[in-house]
């Protein structure tokens, strides 16, 4: 596109945002700072009732102001420039600790970002700060309470502040649900991402291993770490996507195929993404609560509505016997090889840090971080051997062959597309004394097998939002954003919790429209954010009872 008709475009994606949105004129502050101010009034507002936030990036409306600049010379970094984003505490962000939710880790300032968010300042993101999370990404204890660490404390679900956010990613889903930003980072072993989301009521991509750079990430499992996006649409969600992929020389999981690193997400999102689509309905994931059976029945009859070909009642294959106990055990070993190279190659004090010491340090600060739950997990992965044990070299090639053979033939035998089962359940109440009391979901196959999976709104049961996956081959997430899009755009069941928002969506769905002849173009050139202001559009969510406006 020629440099005319680009200007063009972006005027006319800044008059659409500025003037039918409802937000401010143009002032001396710009769009990005306004962003900034309307982010920080939402934390300080809201964050001592839900614990989505543990730090505030000190530099944010001096990055603001910077990036506010950048636009008025005509310097646009990308699609996203100046929309707030938040990180998960355990992704290293230049400026501020990187604790993973432990105390241990408190003074964890390493002076440098992650490769992720290096390349999300370069997209043009600002970064507000750091998210609550599950300490150690839920990592410590079989009778954990996700969302609670010892730096942020217990992150609530918006949508009943008594209820478990899920987790790991738990500040990053109930800061976007909550409408404090409009993006937020997580990262998912197995379930992390598409749980808390799920549980939250918003959208979470969780891509194929080692599309996303994982250097700079604090490690649970290097076969089945990832970070993704999490947004209130599929649409923010996919344009973020698209601001995280990149090769990666220094990640082994990182496709040698660099071509697919040069995929738009975004050309998936297709309003009647479903037709022509062959999908596997699966069921033995279901039968764990009613309520979520009747919405994934209803959502099945969705699909088939919006054009989608339904292979109904398959199973994935029962887990042989040991299985559990070998993928538990691949987590175990690649905990202590991985977390203990990581802390080694920190800067400073905290690179003489390995899990031993870190099992001790709970022990010293028991008062505080084993107060509530206990750190067995820990002290398993401690008692492993390295990875050059029979042991682990047999459990994870049982493992990975096993789950993706699950998937990979499901989808051969049948001639689909995609696979889709239920998220998860509602949302259980917070206990601290015996933990989390999770009923079911879709995690684990596309979890262990590296394999994509996105969770989008699927509707409310007693009030708690659930989710539908959306999961299938490697590298399938351009498939897995069509029929994720289609779906959302065809039932449009998310809606915010009614004592936080409104929502504020990164992406104007006026300034963007993909199935009109120039939405692909405006999508490339798209460079003012949309929450500008109070009165900034939001999204018309239909709830049970019918459609509500999400903004007031």
């Amino acid at each position: 596109m020629n440099s005319t008709v680009s200007n063009l475009f972006s005027l006319l994606c800044f008059a659409l945002v500025i003037g039918l949105c409802g937000g401010p004129a143009l002032a001396d502050e710009g769009p990005s700072q306004q962003l900034a101010q309307t982010t920080l009034t939402r934390i300080e507002q809201w964050n001592d009732q839900i614990k989505a936030v543990i730090s505030v990036h000190p530099g944010l409306m001096n990055h603001a102001a910077q990036l506010d600049r950048e636009r008025r010379s005509g310097e646009i970094r990308g699609a996203l420039h100046g929309v707030p984003i938040l990180i998960k505490d355990n992704i290293e962000s230049n400026g501020l600790p990187t604790t993973a939710g432990s105390l241990a880790l408190a003074g964890n300032e390493t002076g440098r970002d992650a490769f992720l968010v290096e390349h999300l300042r370069n997209s043009g993101l600002l970064v507000v700060g750091k998210a609550n999370l599950s300490e150690w990404a839920n990592f410590r204890s079989e009778r954990s309470s996700s969302g609670w660490s010892g730096v942020g404390g217990q992150a609530r679900n918006p949508y009943d502040i008594n209820r478990s956010p899920c987790g790991s990613s738990s500040g990053s889903a109930v800061a976007v649900a909550a409408g404090m930003v409009p993006l937020a980072v997580g990262t998912e072993t197995n379930g992390s991402i598409i749980c808390p989301s799920a549980a939250n009521g918003i959208v979470g991509i969780k891509p194929t291993v080692g599309l996303v750079s994982r250097r700079g990430i604090v490690p649970i499992s290097h076969t089945q770490d990832t970070a993704g996006p999490m947004a209130a649409n599929v649409r923010d969600a996919a344009f973020l996507l698209n601001a995280m992929t990149v090769f990666d020389p220094l990640d082994s999981a990182s496709p040698k195929n660099q071509l697919v690193f040069e995929r738009d997400y975004t050309t998936a999102l297709k309003s009647k993404g479903l037709q022509g689509k062959r999908i596997g309905v699966v069921r033995s994931l279901t039968g764990f609560h009613e309520g979520v059976d009747e919405r994934f029945s209803q959502a099945v009859a969705d699909l088939a509505e919006a054009g989608a070909e339904i292979v109904d009642d398959l199973s994935l294959p029962q887990y042989p016997d040991g299985f559990q106990a070998a993928a538990y055990d691949v987590l175990l070993f690649e905990f202590k090889h991985d977390l203990n190279g990581y802390l080694a190659d920190l800067p400073g004090a905290a690179s003489a840090l390995t899990l031993e010491k870190l099992i001790e340090f709970n022990r010293q600060y028991a008062d505080t971080e084993l107060r509530w739950f206990q750190q067995e997990v820990f002290v398993k992965s401690q008692a492993k051997d390295g990875l050059e044990s029979a042991d682990y070299q047999k459990a994870v090639e049982w493992v990975q062959s096993f789950s993706r053979a699950g998937i990979d033939d499901l989808l051969k035998e049948h001639g689909l597309d995609l696979l889709v089962s239920p998220s998860n359940g509602p949302a259980w109440s917070i206990d601290l004394v015996t933990g989390d009391k999770f009923l079911g979901g879709s995690s684990s196959f596309p979890a262990r097998a590296g394999y994509p999976h996105i969770t989008v709104p699927m509707g409310f049961v007693h009030g708690l939002p659930v989710g539908l996956s959306f999961y299938g081959a490697a590298l399938s997430e351009l498939v897995l954003i069509e029929a994720a899009y289609g779906y959302e755009q065809a039932t449009r069941h998310a809606r915010p919790p009614a004592d936080f928002g409104p929502w504020l969506p990164a992406v104007s769905e006026y300034a963007w429209n993909q199935d009109s002849p120039v939405g692909g173009v405006i999508s490339k050139v798209l460079a003012v954010p949309t929450m500008v202001g109070n009165g900034a559009r939001c999204e018309v969510a239909e709830s049970e009872e019918g459609e509500s406006g999400a903004c007031q």
